[in-house]
């Protein structure tokens, strides 16, 4: 999806100059002789840079305080001021109020590609940035080896550099957004912004304004115009999570947005708009569909490649791996050392049900690497996760022994059960051997041969409690 750039300059060549130089790099343009031009073209649809020289001959309003306006109305758009009669001290002045970079006339072409590159990465980075700090996220991945998520991976894989709308279902916490976002950062929009919003926690009464944005005035008598969320994606992809729980009036100006690529503000004009949208849902859309509570024929806008997230009990093989990749997320966050899991908790992580998915995985893992006791050298054992973790555990995992036996292959643990076993019953028979085996049902000199062979009494102590 190529650049959209606003290039102002009240000089009718200068504006077919630069134009035709960024044209020429693949980067597309639109041009504006005056501040009501450049003001309108900002506007109707935000671009991805604005061009923008300092003094306009004829217009309402010099580069400077457009660029004020423009900080005002869309504080992430990245502005280079360009000037012929430019001075250190307007160059400071620009670059204070917002400006990314000041370029004298005359320039080169080589220079002003240069600083127009350099100022949509900067814009990009800040974006990204912006969105891990909300998040505290890091590059989205689908972790593990399972069956489904190796399915998973390879439908994004095959659907992300289409272009095509797609729905993801799935439970809550299961990963919704992180397939989104894969499927952004695979496309040929990954350049570009990804929006999301989600639609269960806004008010129906705000969500046409977030989602569409609003003329100035509409919010009250001195409220400044608002740039919507489907705006602000123009050019990448807006996520629109959890869409069925969007009002049924907002759905009919989606599905006419979808449908024209052009969305109405409220109490403005139309904006034509390039977005890929991709939906996500945690119920089952064919009965709300049923119910009269989601339009049918935004569902089918919607799901062009519908795409299922599986539940984490559905992927049980793949919580080892998940909770490494947290445990490690979560030290560097923390600036703490990680800690290892032993096998007794590990077993009892995947005998969890997990009935808030991934997303519950994480927080305990979070919780674990602050609160579970001792230091970073010993291992976190299945006594030291939450008790409605702990009670779905086998029972043997459940035993003191768990860790050491979880770790062994069958005949050792088997072993190790059968020492620990005879050991209880023989000290609670106090060491008497015949007892002991006519209560655990052996002979007494079969058990003899037992308690020998698993070296759990031996010479000394054996003649001891055999008196």
């Amino acid at each position: 999806m190529a650049h959209d750039i606003v290039v102002v300059d009240d000089e009718a060549d200068i504006r077919m100059l630069i134009s035709g130089v960024l044209e020429d790099e693949g980067y597309a343009t639109r041009q504006a002789a005056n501040s009501a031009e450049a003001l309108a073209a900002i506007r109707s649809r935000l671009p991805t840079l604005l061009i923008l020289d300092i003094w306009l001959q004829g217009s309402a309003l010099d580069g400077i305080e457009i660029l004020k306006l423009a900080r005002q109305e869309a504080p992430n758009l990245p502005v280079v001021m360009i000037s012929g009669h430019g001075t250190i001290e307007t160059a400071v002045a620009a670059i204070k109020i917002g400006a990314y970079d000041f370029i004298e006339k005359p320039f080169k072409s080589d220079r002003l590609l240069l600083v127009v590159e350099r100022a949509i990465d900067a814009a990009r980075l800040r974006r990204e940035n912006e969105e891990l700090r909300l998040r505290a996220g890091g590059e989205p991945d689908l972790v593990g080896v399972s069956h489904a998520v190796t399915q998973l991976r390879q439908q994004v894989e095959r659907v992300a550099p289409t272009g095509s709308r797609v729905m993801i279902a799935g439970a809550p916490g299961s990963g919704k957004e992180v397939v989104a976002r894969l499927l952004h950062r695979r496309s040929r929009r990954a350049q570009g912004p990804f929006v999301s919003v989600n639609c269960a926690s806004l008010l129906p009464e705000r969500l046409e304004i977030e989602l569409f944005g609003a003329a100035a005035g509409v919010e009250g008598p001195e409220s400044p115009r608002k740039i919507g969320t489907v705006e602000t994606a123009h050019g990448g992809t807006l996520f629109l999570d959890e869409v069925g729980d969007m009002p049924l009036e907002t759905q009919a100006k989606i599905v006419r947005g979808l449908q024209e690529q052009t969305f109405e503000r409220v109490g403005g004009s139309r904006v034509e708009v390039d977005v890929r949208v991709i939906a996500s849902t945690n119920r089952d859309l064919q009965e709300e569909i049923a119910a009269g509570r989601f339009r049918e024929d935004l569902y089918y806008r919607l799901a062009v490649v519908p795409v299922r997230v599986p539940a984490l009990r559905e992927r049980r093989e793949d919580i080892a791996a998940l909770a490494s990749h947290f445990m490690r997320r979560a030290s560097e966050a923390a600036g703490l050392v990680p800690r290892e899991f032993g096998e007794d908790a590990m077993a009892t992580l995947q005998a969890y049900d997990w009935p808030g998915n991934v997303r519950q995985l994480r927080n305990l893992i979070d919780w674990l690497l602050i609160m579970a006791p001792g230091d970073s050298r010993e291992l976190i054992r299945a006594e030291m996760l939450p008790a409605e973790i702990g009670s779905d555990a086998p029972a043997v995992v459940r035993w003191d022994k768990g860790g050491e036996i979880m770790s062994l292959p069958l005949r050792d643990a088997r072993e190790v059960f059968e020492r620990e076993y005879l050991l209880a019953q023989m000290t609670r028979f106090g060491g008497n051997i015949s007892r002991t085996a006519g209560f655990i049902g052996m002979e007494r000199s079969a058990l003899h041969r037992k308690l020998k062979s698993l070296g759990v009494f031996a010479g000394e102590r054996m003649a001891k409690l055999e008196t």
